[in-house]
């Protein structure tokens, strides 16, 4: 029987997140605070980042405008 090793998620910095979602820093931020964005990941004492997977659902769950 062999077992499934689950694939690595990819975090992705905060210049990958502006670019897929076109928010700023603030916006994203205050998405985040009231739940409505994944949560930030720390690398370290000053970095962050978000699991790439969540914020591709986040990007697509969201309702388009004049569609």
């Amino acid at each position: 029987m062999q077992t499934q090793v689950p694939a690595a998620r990819r975090i992705i910095r905060l210049r990958a997140v502006r670019d897929r979602t076109s928010l700023s820093r603030s916006t994203l931020t205050k998405l985040e605070a009231a739940g409505q964005f994944p949560r930030r990941v720390e690398l370290g004492l000053r970095a962050t980042g978000w699991y790439e997977d969540e914020v591709t659902a986040s990007v697509e769950s969201r309702p388009r405008k004049g569609a």
